[in-house]
């Protein structure tokens, strides 16, 4: 490709609009534009690096013996409302009525029609395993669109389905998908890890996050320094060390605390750590007040206590929420006599003699005990993880870094299959329900971590799977016939042999081709310029490190051959 035939709109400045690293590059690189909030026209290049994406992805989609298909993006509001999930589903769906008044949805995902398939073409256990996936345009009605494909109203996703007649079975092809990704992400050159995760809004009993590794990250993900251990935030197990403490258990005393609410001054006025007093936070689980026990240093963790709650929805109360249900002011409530349920996070039942609020205002109790002084409906590991933890895998240390959710693989069991009445039947001549799994990855957004992860003060860095060309060709001497005869005959000899190059023959300032060289990305540079007459040789650079050196053209095509194809044969 010639770029002087491109559309390729580079910007020398960075958009007011972009937040993030990718989204200042990509609009910068002329890879896209902005029609409306959250949602891109993919301009060439940009494409070109999403097929690039998409192509791999198809691979091993296919190598791990998945079937492609293409479902409508527009679904039937009828199905969503067998699973109870049209209700559900919240905002983010976007509901509307055709012109025969009847109820539709733009596809954030397809679960339901996907299972509507199978209980239509999928009737005896002989038809089974399958595993069916698409490369597709979703949408999601984001209420605050940001950072460009990062977080879009509009994206592409790859995702499957599969189809199992048990629990065993499912396994097998949840952990086919698991390695399958483990190899998408290896081949797109990204440095991710494969997360223990909630299942969210999709349902299931278990799932693997794979994150993007950048500093960028909307989310924070657990790691072990000493083994494969990770997890998100919501998902890491915190490692209950045991409680050796011998100290008897003492009597439990009523301290005044004027006008002392927050955790900090308390422990200041007490002369106590924050680890030797446990707060008590009310939350409403589904609109009900529940009372969660934490330590005075840590924090909860809503999700885990949502799934122990078994609720759709919990957030904090507010200080007249709470008055109301309690009677105390925040700041002072405590876990003994208190009027609502109560559930406490696992450390607080191994504590002895410590601190809380005495559910009066201006006092706390002190030499509080769990099982003796009150207790709790539930006791569960209930907190944030926090740095230094003890890895419940290998007992060595947590960390926490930031990551950028690119694909995630769900066991579904049977809910959705149930909900649908989606049944085959089995060896014994039996009805029973599909045991399901479903799988995504955000193709568009995995250009944008790719990006996050890989760029410098000059612009991208493409690793060379996902880069839209891997060389670009620089004439330098557009005027000058010699020059320009030897930069179309190396680009001539480098499509020859099987490489994606541009011709950069433009007639511009030598600055401006190398400045918009660095900011596209492309792995390669060769440069064909005034050294080249007085030596016959030409500049080859990589764009990742930087190191230059200077051969003929044909040893030039020879190098960048072996040097890119040994690359893109890696699978």
């Amino acid at each position: 490709m010639r770029y002087s035939q491109l559309l390729l709109p580079t910007l020398k400045e960075s958009p007011a609009e972009a937040e993030v690293v990718s989204h200042v590059l990509m609009l910068r690189a002329g890879f896209m534009r902005k029609l409306t909030a959250g949602i891109y026209t993919y301009l060439p290049f940009g494409l070109a690096a999403i097929r690039k994406v998409e192509n791999i992805v198809r691979e091993e989609m296919n190598r791990a013996g998945a079937q492609e298909l293409l479902m409508p993006m527009v679904q039937p509001a009828d199905l969503w409302k067998e699973t109870g999930r049209y209700e559900k589903y919240g905002p983010e769906l976007l509901r509307f009525h055709d012109r025969h008044d009847r109820e539709s949805c733009l596809g954030p995902t397809h679960e339901e029609v996907i299972t509507d398939i199978a209980r239509k073409e999928l009737h005896s256990y002989r038809d089974l395993p399958v595993n069916l996936y698409q490369i597709q345009t979703k949408f999601r009605d984001e209420i605050r669109p940001r950072f460009g494909l990062m977080r879009g109203r509009e994206f592409i996703m790859k995702d499957a389905y599969s189809f199992d007649v048990s629990d065993e079975a499912a396994e097998v092809s949840y952990m086919k998908m698991y390695e399958a990704y483990k190899r998408i992400f290896s081949r797109c050159g990204l440095d991710f890890r494969a997360v223990q995760a909630d299942s969210g809004a999709i349902g299931g009993s278990f799932s693997h996050e794979f994150m993007v590794l950048a500093k960028t990250g909307e989310d924070t993900i657990v790691i072990c320094k000493d083994c494969e251990y990770a997890a998100n935030m919501e998902k890491a197990v915190v490692k209950l060390t045991p409680e050796t403490s011998t100290e008897p258990l003492a009597e439990m005393e009523k301290v005044e605390t004027p006008g002392k609410r927050k955790v900090e001054a308390v422990c200041e006025f007490l002369g106590i750590e924050p680890s030797l007093l446990v707060k008590t936070l009310v939350f409403k689980a589904d609109g009900q007040p529940v009372a969660v026990l934490v330590r005075g240093d840590r924090e909860v963790e809503e999700v885990k206590l949502k799934n122990l709650l078994g609720v759709a929805d919990v957030e904090m109360a507010g200080d007249e929420e709470v008055f109301k249900a309690t009677g105390v002011p925040t700041g002072y409530l405590g876990p003994v006599g208190i009027r609502v349920r109560v559930v406490a996070d696992q450390e607080v039942a191994a504590m002895r003699n410590f601190y809380v609020g005495g559910n009066e205002k201006n006092y706390h109790l002190k030499n509080v005990n769990f099982g003796r002084d009150f207790q709790a409906e539930a006791v569960a590991d209930l907190r944030q993880i926090t740095p230094g933890d003890p890895c419940p895998a290998c007992g060595g240390q947590l960390k926490l870094t930031e990551g950028i959710e690119v694909g995630h693989v769900f066991k579904l069991g049977t809910g959705y299959s149930q909900s649908m009445n989606a049944t085959f039947q089995d060896s014994d001549g039996q009805e029973k329900h599909f045991v399901m799994g479903c799988y995504g990855i955000g193709v568009s957004r995995v250009v944008a971590a790719a990006i996050e992860q890989n760029h410098d003060d000059n612009g991208i860095i493409f690793p060379i799977p996902l880069a839209p060309y891997t060389v670009i060709v620089l004439n330098l001497g557009v005027k000058d016939e010699a020059i320009s005869a030897a930069a179309e005959k190396v680009y001539r000899d480098l499509q020859a042999a099987g490489l994606e190059v541009i011709l950069d023959d433009r007639d511009e300032r030598p600055g401006l081709k190398f400045k918009d060289a660095d900011l596209l990305g492309i792995p390669y540079r060769l440069t064909v310029g005034n050294s080249f007459a007085k030596s016959g040789k030409v500049e080859v650079r990589s764009r990742r490190d930087g190191a230059t050196e200077e051969m003929t053209p044909e040893e030039a095509v020879s190098v960048l051959r072996e040097k890119l194809l040994a690359e893109l044969m890696k699978k």
